[in-house]
């Protein structure tokens, strides 16, 4: 069965920016392989009136280690196993003391954990064993649930640990739940509206298709400075002000201590992932994927098209897939 991606629906027109060589551009990506054998036309116009004399045009096809994406499934079946393991251990001890003898720290950690068991995404391996859009929104969702409610924890603890007695919706909660709120909301329509865009056209860039994607980025650096802003000043508030208290010193120096080394791992995983990106940027114009969080390529196909005066030699690349299935 052949696949012809020509449907004017799925119609793009990319720009190229060429120096010594031109930028990589995707020209499809697959977030399913329905089939055995996909063809797929590609025309580059434009090129007689270009100063540079381009010669070839590299086209790589790219897909992801089997293996890998199941190293990855025991991985978060491991995860989470021990966050069940540790829910559990956490409740049975709680069992002996009143609701209304819980701390606040007590309090925000029955809800972070079962959010961290969602986070590790039980239903994880659905989407390796069904073509639906449901197990990668449910991914995004359950991430952006559980990091915003660690945010909103952060903000609540630094500022409940200097306001003892009844604590307020208003004035307590509902500022912080203002600024998380909108986070989370930037988050899940970032996340959601790119999974099912790419699944839906095998087209679709995020960062070029998406209307307004500048503007909603924009606003989540603004949200997200101003969330970090708030939680210096409350940091100050809380060091300044219990310092001199043995018990709430103590609890401060162990939350600020978690809270560094959270963000401390933060970083060394935004650092990695932007490393990686960097490094495995080859030439690539066209990229096949398979729909998987997996970031180790096993393979790919090269195909040189040479030019001619400046036309594109017609050719057909084609892709078969002599694997049963991924």
């Amino acid at each position: 069965i052949i696949m012809n991606i020509s449907d004017n629906v799925h119609r793009k027109s990319r720009f190229l920016h060429c120096a010594q060589l031109c930028d990589e551009i995707i020209v499809a990506h697959l977030g399913y392989l329905n089939y055995t054998r996909y063809q797929i036309n590609v025309s580059l116009k434009g090129l007689e009136g270009m100063s540079q004399n381009i010669q070839n045009v590299t086209f790589v096809i790219k897909t992801y280690n089997p293996k890998f994406s199941q190293m990855e499934i025991w991985f978060r079946f491991v995860f989470v196993v021990l966050t069940f393991i540790v829910t559990c251990v956490f409740a049975h001890s709680l069992r002996k003391f009143s609701m209304r003898d819980w701390g606040i720290e007590q309090k925000w950690m029955s809800i972070l954990l079962p959010l961290l068991l969602l986070y590790n995404d039980p239903f994880f391996p659905l989407s390796f064993l069904t073509n639906s859009w449901i197990p990668g929104t449910l991914d995004t969702f359950f991430q952006a649930l559980f990091l915003c409610a660690l945010l909103l924890f952060w903000l609540c603890v630094y500022h409940g640990i200097r306001v003892q007695g009844e604590r307020k919706f208003a004035t307590f909660y509902l500022p912080k739940l203002v600024i998380v709120g909108m986070l989370w909301i930037s988050a899940v329509i970032l996340g959601i509206w790119q999974l099912l865009n790419e699944l839906q056209d095998p087209t679709y860039r995020y960062n070029m298709d998406m209307q307004h994607f500048q503007g909603l980025k924009v606003f989540f650096l603004l949200v997200a400075v101003l969330y970090g802003l708030y939680l210096v000043f409350l940091l100050v508030r809380a060091w300044s002000e219990l310092k001199n208290m043995p018990y709430a010193d103590l609890r401060l120096k162990f939350l600020t201590a978690l809270t560094f080394l959270i963000l401390v791992i933060s970083m060394v995983i935004l650092y990695i992932n932007t490393l990686y990106d960097s490094q495995m940027k080859d030439n690539p114009a066209f990229s096949m994927l398979n729909d998987s969080d997996d970031e180790v390529i096993y393979g790919s196909d090269y195909e040189v098209m040479p030019l001619q005066n400046g036309r594109a030699i017609k050719t057909t690349s084609k892709y078969q897939d002599e694997s049963d299935s991924d």
